[in-house]
């Protein structure tokens, strides 16, 4: 093994963020009582810099400044330097980042900020260059002036901490609306993230492009609310040119992070387990809402992807893939058009190349990365060959190059476990389970909530990550708020009462937790955390959903299944101080967009007694079309603490010996049914919504 010339405290910790810092000349501290204690007793300011591992510009920053012999000297003589994950410390990360976005109005990482011994921001950035560049100005020249700063003008900085200090808890303050909540707050919406879609490459917005799966998911929510055909349009064509853009993993399937063009083309090559989880969702979606192979293609090959790379053998979901391989960005992923032709042969790689783009020029730093310019019935006509002659061939060479590409150096993988993000990934292993008729998907989603309930629970309070096994940091709202709601959708697609056991014991937990009796809706942190500088709430929809968003739709959900009135009143607490928020910016509130459908909706309750393999063609008829206000209890014995715990199980029992389904809405059921054919009747019913809340 190399000998390292330095080591410093990071070579301790289990974050592979963390341990790529543990060589650095810098003399970095983890977040903790040693730093801060540092801090205090020799008055020197802290350098906290935050990233994680898949950051493309964190792991610049590091080669150009942090590895730099003379800058850590700087920075070891001036600062305790405090190097944190994001994804381990997202309460330090959301605190922080707010304050560099109040100083700067912009945001990213590596994050930068300078705090006082009392943890207080009063100066930050994202990524700074070594020198000075392009009206950039150079670390050292940064660390300086903040260094004498500090030093020789403390009135100057205690005064610009207070007042960052004053704005971060005016931040968490958020007041119940006045006004109602209504089916035209939606309809504002609608229109509102209409105006910012594009209607040549879809999604919204110019470059850099997301992939904004909560407010598609909205467009499709619209479309089952009003029949606006062109909501379906936009959502679906949106998710066609992101599959079908470089921004998709055309040979091994799963999505990157985002767009740095308009056109889906060139990627942030990371992949998220996040992004993918969403991303899946939504394509399910558009699989139910159209019955278009294309977008169940694209779900399938997204959760392959996930089983292949990012699950442990413990049924835990990774965090990340890096976007670099070798030290270069997208190396892995992207093709010589000679090297396709040498590994195809001439004909299918004429035709792949047609397909897929792939010029000597190339797209990407003189090399492809694949993507889908054209309908293959057009490159058909164009190449004289069949369609059918077309897909043969670029199917084989997917596969050939997919193997080949199996033989490079992969992307690095953060293997650390967070709560909040299997979650989301459960949630979508169990709805694909159910939508698309896999068992194996059902089996990958209840190994992994066992792993979450055997692994990340301890003394009753859910962990937030975990890394070899071993678990730490109590957990946060998110963390809380996703389980949970992948505990709900897990039971209603199994029928198996111990998710949602589960998932109810958690749910109090966090009302326990989180809860803000004074102001309503939930603080980030819980009250078995860490005490920070402010306990913060979290509203915004941004790369995953926020807590109070998904808890308030998990607690609707619960509601209904449950009959827990209490549960209802916090979920519309929440939706009430959000409401002004959601009518002045909607596209920040995708996913609480769907809670308020949700909850102006009357859903369906479907009810599905009997035996397993008789009761299957009734949920086939549930699962595969789009309903996205529903909820689904099965029983094929009901047991006395099934119906306790679940109303709606209630006097319902099968008929004539046959698997019956009873629709139902406000617990009222219309006639029992035994057939696919008398389900699908019910189910196109329509459920008459609510005028307001």
């Amino acid at each position: 093994m190399a000998e390292h010339k330095h080591t410093n405290r990071l070579a301790g910790e289990s974050s592979p963020y963390l341990l790529q810092h543990a060589h650095n000349p810098v003399d970095w501290f983890p977040w903790g009582e040693e730093a801060l204690e540092k801090s205090k007793r020799e008055d020197k300011p802290i350098l906290l810099s935050i990233g994680y591992s898949a950051c493309h510009w964190c792991h610049v920053m590091e080669r150009e400044s942090f590895e730099n012999e003379e800058i850590a000297r700087q920075m070891n003589e001036q600062f305790v330097n405090i190097k944190v994950d994001r994804e381990e410390r997202p309460d330090l990360d959301q605190i922080y980042m707010n304050a560099v976005q109040m100083m700067t109005r912009h945001g990213g990482w590596p994050l930068t900020v300078f705090l006082t011994p009392d943890l207080v921001p009063f100066y930050g950035g994202t990524y700074f260059p070594p020198v000075d560049r392009q009206q950039m100005p150079g670390f050292p020249r940064i660390l300086a002036a903040v260094s004498e700063a500090y030093r020789t003008r403390p009135e100057e900085v205690r005064q610009s901490a207070w007042e960052i200090l004053s704005e971060l808890r005016r931040m968490g303050v958020a007041q119940e609306s006045g006004e109602v909540i209504n089916a035209q707050l939606l309809d504002n919406a609608y229109r509102g993230l209409a105006r910012s879609f594009d209607p040549r490459f879809g999604g919204f917005g110019g470059a850099p492009k997301f992939p904004s799966s909560m407010n598609l998911d909205f467009l499709f929510r619209t479309f089952k609310r009003t029949g606006d055909a062109r909501a379906l349009e936009m959502a679906t064509h949106s998710c066609r040119m992101m599959a079908e853009g470089g921004m998709y993993d055309q040979l091994g399937g799963g999505f990157h992070r985002y767009s740095t063009d308009a056109r889906w083309l060139v990627p942030h090559f990371e992949k998220m387990l996040y992004d993918n989880a969403l991303l899946t969702r939504l394509y399910i979606h558009a699989y139910q809402a159209t019955g278009e192979q294309f977008f169940r293609r694209v779900a399938e090959e997204t959760l392959g992807y996930v089983k292949r790379e990012m699950l442990d053998e413990s049924g835990a979901f990774y965090s990340t893939q890096d976007a670099d391989s070798e030290g270069v960005e997208g190396k892995f992923f992207v093709w010589d058009r000679e090297e396709v032709e040498s590994l195809l042969g001439p004909l299918d790689a004429r035709l792949f190349c047609a397909y897929y783009d792939v010029t000597e020029g190339g797209n990407f730093e003189e090399r492809n990365i694949l993507h889908v310019e054209r309908p293959a019935a057009e490159v058909a006509r164009e190449q004289n060959v069949t369609v059918e002659k077309l897909t043969e061939a670029v199917e084989r060479g997917r596969g050939i190059l997919f193997t080949e590409r199996e033989r490079r150096i992969k992307p690095g993988r953060d293997e650390k476990v967070i709560a909040a993000w299997n979650g989301l990934m459960l949630e979508a292993f169990a709805e694909a389970a159910a939508v698309l008729g896999r068992d194996d998907y059902q089996e990958v989603a209840e190994r992994n909530a066992q792993f979450i309930l055997d692994t990340l629970v301890k003394d009753g309070l859910l962990l937030h990550v975990s890394k070899g096994g071993r678990a730490k940091h109590v957990g946060f709202l998110d963390d809380y708020a996703f389980v949970v709601s992948g505990l709900v959708t897990l039971y209603e697609t199994t029928g198996r009462l111990r998710w949602l056991e589960a998932a109810v014991t958690l749910t109090d937990k966090m009302v326990e937790e989180f809860w803000d009796e004074e102001g309503g809706g939930f603080f980030y942190n819980g009250r078995s955390g860490e005490k920070l500088i402010v306990r913060s709430k979290d509203y915004f929809d941004n790369a995953t959903p926020s807590g109070n968003s998904v808890a308030a739709e998990a607690l609707l959900r619960l509601s209904v299944i449950t009959g827990n009135e209490d549960y209802r009143r916090k979920a519309v607490n929440v939706l009430r101080l959000v409401r002004d928020a959601v009518e002045r910016y909607p596209s920040a509130f995708g996913y609480a967009l769907g809670a308020i459908d949700f909850y102006l909706s009357t859903p369906k309750e479907i009810v599905v007694v009997g035996e397993a393999a008789q009761a299957r063609p009734l949920l086939r008829e549930v699962w595969t079309r789009y309903l996205p206000n529903k909820v689904v209890v099965l029983s094929s014995n009901v047991e006395e603490n099934a119906a306790r715990l679940v109303p709606l199980l209630r006097e319902r029992a099968a008929q004539g010996g046959r698997a019956t389904a009873y629709v139902c809405e406000n617990y009222a059921c219309l006639q029992p049914v035994n057939t696919p054919v008398e389900l699908a009747a019910r189910l196109e019913g329509n459920a008459g919504r609510a005028a307001e809340g």
